[in-house]
């Protein structure tokens, strides 16, 4: 795949979730409204979910699932090999996360709440803080199982309710077998962090960093590098030429 900046805004968005419809659930609207902005959009599952509900031939077509619901998402999708229910928040499962964020380039990751009744939520959350702990945008998603959630970013999506249910409609498995997948129950959400947010419909966040670049991305790397007019040349985090490093 090719990561980095790429399209209109020029992003490269990493979702990662614990179990497949764990990021159609809690940010499929953002990553269409980021498809569509020409943002590059990766998926990471890190688990197959053979434990959810239902019986072996249900579980066997999650994974035929979420191929089809990354691709209604506009998103490349990778699987972290990990079983359900046995996710450690351990340095394979960091370094695991950190392999992702490097080969695409990341520079925005949604992923799950920290405070979850779930143990592979919580795992997943917490390796992903280790992995990403240099990274400027990372925002957390409410799953069902998240206990305490106190979002302050919102994104619109509003043009994008009806392309999240089709992708959640995609994990046909789940949708029939668990109400935590009740599509009147999506759209409420939506509506009520819409109302929460003064627009239509929004998913809500909670950022752990949300670093605002108000630079074009292709103009952004070019800027860091330069110090701000008036900012004395020896303050600058970028030597001039001839400055020997301390």
């Amino acid at each position: 795949m090719d990561g980095g900046r790429t399209g209109s805004t020029g992003r490269s968005v990493l979702a990662i979730g614990a179990h497949p419809d764990d990021i159609e659930l809690g940010c499929g609207g953002a990553l269409l409204a980021h498809a569509a902005a020409g943002d590059t959009v990766t998926v990471l599952v890190v688990t197959g979910g053979e434990n959810g509900p239902g019986d072996d031939l249900h579980v066997a077509g999650r994974r035929a699932e979420q191929e089809r619901a990354a691709e209604l998402l506009g998103a490349r999708l990778l699987w972290g090999g990990l079983h359900d229910c046995e996710v450690a928040a351990d340095s394979s499962t960091v370094r695991l996360i950190e392999q992702v964020l490097q080969s695409t380039r990341a520079d925005l990751v949604y992923v799950h709440a920290p405070d979850d009744s779930h143990q592979d939520h919580r795992a997943v959350a917490s390796a992903t803080l280790a992995a990403a702990r240099r990274l400027p945008r990372v925002l957390h998603y409410q799953s069902p199982s998240t206990l305490t959630f106190t979002p302050t970013v919102y994104v619109d999506v509003t043009a994008y309710v009806t392309g999240k249910l089709a992708a959640l409609a995609a994990h046909a498995s789940q949708v029939e077998m668990s109400a935590m997948v009740e599509p009147d129950a999506v759209v409420a959400s939506a509506r009520h962090w819409g109302a929460q947010a003064r627009i239509g419909y929004a998913e809500a966040f909670q950022p752990t960093r949300m670093v605002l670049d108000l630079a074009p991305a292709a103009a952004s790397f070019a800027a860091a590098a330069a110090a701000p007019e008036g900012v004395p040349a020896a303050w600058s985090l970028t030597p001039s030429a001839g400055t020997r490093a301390g």
